[in-house]
This record gives C-alpha cells, sequence and structure tokens, in this order.
C-alpha cells in the first residue's frame, strides 16, 4: 500500500478513526483527525501549540473553549447534502470540548498556532460557494477557512467533484518557498465517497518523477501531499467529497501548474 494512503480505523473504541500528525505524515505543519462519535458522547482536547479548525462533516454539537460556547451547532447529516458546515476555530493555548447532540463526524484540523485570534464559529453563511471549472473538469467549493479569513496557518476547504469528472485539476503544485510565484503548503485530502462502496484515483507526481504514485482511493481513507502535483479522477456513477487541509511556513496559496498541461487553464480556473 502506498505510504501516501490512510486507512480508517474502523474497530476504534474511541470513534477515533483516523489521524495524521507532522510525526507521522514526516513533514512540519499539517495535522488531521476524524472522530465518528455517537450521541451523547464527549471529546475534550487541549490544543497546546496547535490551532484547530473543528469541522462539523455531519451531525449536531455543542463545542466548548475557554472563552466560547456554541450550542446546538451542525445542520447537515451527510456531507453530500453540499449544504456548507459548521465549524469551529480554535487558537493554540486553548481546548475544546465536543459534546454530541446526535450520531456525528467530526474532522479535526490542525497546524501551528501563534494565538493571534481568539475562538469562533464558522457559520454556513460564512462560508464561500463557488463553482470552478467546466464541462468534464467542474466541480462545487466550499472555503471554509481561506486565505482572506483569519487564522494563523490554516487553510481549509471542502470540494465536490460530480461523477466522472477530474478536480485539482488542471494539475498544479504548491511545494516551493518561492513567493510570490509559488507558497510551500503540505496538504491532506480526507475523501467521501457517494455511494460510500466506491473509489477515485488520485494522482500524486513532481517533474522529475521521483515521486510518481497513482492511488485507488476508497471512502474515509486520506492521501497526504508532501509535495508534487495531485489531480483526482471520480469514476462514472460515484460523485467525490473531499476535505482539504494546508499549512506551511507562509499562509498563501500560490500554485505552479503543470506545464505540460498549463493549455488547458485557455478554458479553466484552476
Amino acid at each position: 500500500m502506498s505510504q501516501l494512503l490512510i486507512k480508517p480505523n474502523k474497530e476504534a473504541e474511541d470513534g477515533h478513526v483516523l489521524r495524521v500528525t507532522p510525526e507521522s505524515a514526516g513533514w512540519d505543519y499539517v495535522g488531521f483527525e476524524v472522530y465518528s462519535l455517537e450521541a451523547g458522547s464527549t471529546l475534550k482536547k487541549k490544543t497546546n501549540n496547535q490551532e484547530v479548525c473543528l469541522v462539523l462533516l455531519s451531525g449536531k454539537a455543542d463545542v466548548q473553549t475557554k472563552e466560547e460556547s456554541f450550542k446546538n451547532i451542525g445542520k447537515r447529516m451527510s456531507v453530500f447534502e453540499k449544504i456548507p458546515p459548521y465549524s469551529v476555530y480554535i487558537p493554540n493555548d486553548d481546548y475544546y470540548e465536543v459534546r454530541a447532540l446526535s450520531d456525528m463526524k467530526l474532522a479535526v484540523c490542525s497546524a501551528p498556532g501563534k494565538g493571534s485570534y481568539q475562538a469562533r464559529l464558522i457559520s454556513p453563511e460564512d462560508v464561500g460557494v463557488e463553482d470552478r471549472g467546466h464541462g468534464k473538469m467542474s466541480r462545487k467549493i466550499h472555503n471554509i477557512l481561506p486565505e482572506q479569513k483569519e487564522a494563523d496557518s490554516l487553510l481549509v476547504v471542502e470540494v465536490y467533484t460530480p461523477d466522472g469528472n477530474t478536480s485539482s485539476y488542471p494539475p498544479h503544485k504548491h511545494d516551493r518557498d518561492n513567493l510570490p510565484r509559488e507558497s510551500y503548503l503540505e496538504e491532506t485530502y480526507y475523501h467521501e465517497l457517494n455511494p460510500p462502496q466506491g473509489f477515485v484515483f488520485q494522482r500524486v507526481y513532481n517533474d522529475t518523477r521521483s515521486l510518481n504514485e497513482t492511488i485507488s482511493v476508497e471512502n474515509e481513507n486520506v492521501v497526504l501531499v508532501p509535495e508534487g502535483y495531485h489531480p483526482v479522477s471520480s469514476v462514472p456513477g460515484y460523485e467525490s467529497y473531499y476535505l482539504n487541509v494546508m499549512a506551511g511556513p507562509k499562509r498563501t496559496w500560490k500554485f505552479h501548474n503543470d506545464p505540460d498541461h498549463e493549455w488547458l487553464f485557455e478554458n479553466v480556473m484552476k
């Protein structure tokens, strides 16, 4: 199995389905976890030196931090309802306590924090929604924590790709600290499929092909993108959802296109 592919632990008794740490990924910035919580259960954790964005993938919850309390948040029961999620931003040196009001699935996105901002609710109305691309390159974007919104390191976005389409495409990368042309950002892709027995293909490759993997990705898998280009192709009959988490030394998203495929940008924006 590819070292870039992380599969869920379906047998986890504490609901801890997935975990990616900088140490396990072999990089410096991005952490990512998924919890599957039963109604009435609680999850409490310190943020330590990390800022955190909690994304309610599905279900409802109360969320408590040092200074804030967000009651009865959450609306969608499946990511494939395609409505923006409720999320909570929490700074470093804080904590969060999540009490599940229904069965729920929770994503925990983390990266180094500087204590610049206070905890806040990111409601569906705060999420920028856009359609990107055209034809077989079209997809829907939910900008949960984009560059224009306050955070120290984290960038968080959801993407919906119709069956048979390709997204994160034309191929692009962001693996060099070479601003203003390109920024260095590590990235995780958390995938869900509809229906859930489906799969997508994700290719991760660099210019020299010293990294060149094409991965068959199933429901609730995570793909690590430490470098290189990283398009995702959905197969007929199965629509694709993924949650991206990015972070690096500078909080800006400047990407570089694969020159072999840049002609595609004549009609489509990344």
